[in-house]
């Protein structure tokens, strides 16, 4: 499997809702005929990171789609409805910190879930991503693969 994304670090995984399970994250996802792959959009400035995450994930079987900033972020999340994002949390003129607390605050876009993605590792960075709802926040450098596993898991919960 390619992993561009690997910086040769274990980044720190924190999970809002519980500790990180490395099987789902070396489980293939199946996809059935008639069902939609999962849904994925990743925001970051780096064109870079940008589209290497969104390899990873394309090369996992999910449907990806792009954005530059946030507030690109905002537009497609109406329009795309995605089952999760991938947030970028240093970010000019809309950081990932007030794209996830304007997220949570709309109903129609409140239950997406959320992964932030810093190389802020800080107690309180970790806090704070927390307290704007994120579902999970990645610190880097990380494994592509950790990344993916998180996605898989948001994107199906069972």
């Amino acid at each position: 499997m390619l992993y561009p994304l690997s910086y040769g670090g274990r980044g720190i995984l924190t999970l809002a809702a519980g500790g990180r399970d490395r099987s789902l994250a070396r489980r293939a996802m199946l996809v059935g005929v008639t069902d939609r792959p999962s849904r994925v959009l990743v925001v970051d400035d780096d064109m870079v990171i940008r589209q290497l995450i969104g390899i990873n994930l394309e090369l996992e079987g999910f449907e990806v789609h792009l954005a530059a900033d946030g507030e690109e972020a905002l537009k497609q999340a109406v329009e795309l409805m995605p089952d999760v994002i991938v947030l970028d949390v240093m970010m000019p003129r809309l950081d990932g910190l007030e794209v996830a607390r304007r997220l949570r605050a709309d109903p129609q876009t409140a239950g997406i879930r959320l992964v932030l993605v810093s190389a802020r590792a800080q107690a309180v960075d970790l806090q704070r991503g927390e307290d704007m709802g994120a579902d999970a926040y990645v610190t880097k450098p990380f494994e592509p693969d950790d990344l993916v596993g998180v996605v898989r898991r948001l994107a199906h919960p069972d």
